[in-house]
């Protein structure tokens, strides 16, 4: 059962709005690309999209998680060509770091002018990666969230709000 939202959607919305307007002010005179990374961060990314006021494109990149360590593989790259971009890499939440690294560095090496990360969902608590967060939205704590593009089984997407869904799922 899903209770109470951890942040309801004004306060998002509010946020979203924020970020966009900062985004905005630092990249004035530029059109940065925005990446954000399936599946979760894809709610966010188009409210951020339509938040800041400065021309943009957008795209998007997926990885896939496999086994019990840190195994990740590229499962979709961006169309958009990286090099001399301004590239603000858009994520739904930033836990360990394993998987964002990972993105950074295939990033990284396609030579962007610039590379900033933007996470709606940060648990700064939990981090293993040194990963530099120029744009956030809310610190949560170690719980499971849903709601606004976030999962749980392939359900809850659709909720205006992020909610906490218990503890890590099995």
């Amino acid at each position: 059962m899903i209770g109470e939202p951890l942040f309801d959607a004004e306060s998002i919305a509010a946020r979203v709005a924020d970020i966009g307007t900062a985004i905005s002010a630092d990249y004035a005179g530029k059109t940065p690309l925005m990446i954000g990374l399936l599946r979760a961060a894809a709610t966010f990314l188009a409210d951020l999209a339509r938040a800041v006021t400065i021309p943009c494109q957008l795209d998007f990149i997926a990885v896939n998680k496999y086994g019990d360590g840190d195994g990740i593989a590229l499962e979709k790259d961006v169309a958009i060509p990286v090099e001399g971009r301004h590239v603000i890499l858009v994520d739904d939440t930033v836990d360990t770091g394993l998987t964002l690294q990972y993105v950074v560095k295939r990033l990284l090496e396609r030579r962007p002018a610039s590379l900033a990360v933007c996470t709606l969902l940060d648990r700064p608590h939990r981090r293993i990666a040194d990963i530099e967060i120029k744009y956030r939205a809310f610190e949560v704590p170690d719980v499971f969230v849903v709601g606004y593009g976030l999962d749980y089984l392939g359900r809850y997407r659709e909720l205006p709000a992020l909610y906490a869904h218990g503890t890590w799922p099995a």
